[in-house]
This record gives C-alpha cells, sequence and structure tokens, in this order.
C-alpha cells in the first residue's frame, strides 16, 4: 500500500514536470533521512533550505492525505481510517 501511494504522488509530480524534485525530496517522507542532508538536497534543486523545508511538509501533508484515501478504501466505514493508520504505524516502527 505504501509504494502505491508513493507512486500515485510520483505521478502528481510527473503531471506537473516536478518528478526530479520528487525523487530528491521522497527520503524525506520515505526512507533513510540521516543519508541526506536537506541543504545538500536544497543546492542541488536551486531551493533555500527554508523553500525546501517547506516543499517537504507539502510532501508528507500530501502523502498523509493520500494513505489516509487508500486505507478508507480498505475499511468498512470512516470511523476505521485512523485505527488502520496507527496499526500500520506501529508496525512499521516495530
Amino acid at each position: 500500500m505504501l509504494d502505491q501511494v508513493l507512486s500515485r504522488l510520483r505521478a502528481e509530480f510527473s503531471g506537473t514536470g516536478e518528478q526530479e524534485h520528487f525523487d530528491a525530496l521522497k527520503v524525506f517522507v520515505w526512507g533513510d533521512q540521516s543519508a541526506v542532508s536537506q541543504v545538500e538536497v536544497a543546492a542541488k534543486l536551486g531551493m533555500t533550505p527554508n523553500a525546501l523545508g517547506v516543499a517537504v511538509h507539502r510532501l508528507r501533508r500530501r502523502f498523509g492525505e493520500l494513505l489516509r484515501e487508500a486505507i478508507a478504501h480498505t475499511v468498512a466505514s470512516e470511523d476505521e481510517v485512523d485505527v488502520e493508520l496507527r496499526h500500520l504505524i506501529e508496525v512499521i516502527g516495530s
């Protein structure tokens, strides 16, 4: 499910011509963030560190929205989305 959400998010970025940005920023949503410096990524993309921080925040927010949508398709009611999301986070964190 997480791969599907990332693929959908990548497609959104590709549709706006920002696939390079997505590829550089996705590690801050899903991956080893300690392996990458935000300052280095900002320089690579020609952004200020503050602009990169905003872009990462927006990417994370959109990832969360798409993840909630994907989970909503797997449960019977809206109330179950948060339960499933918490369970997913718990499993990933283990």
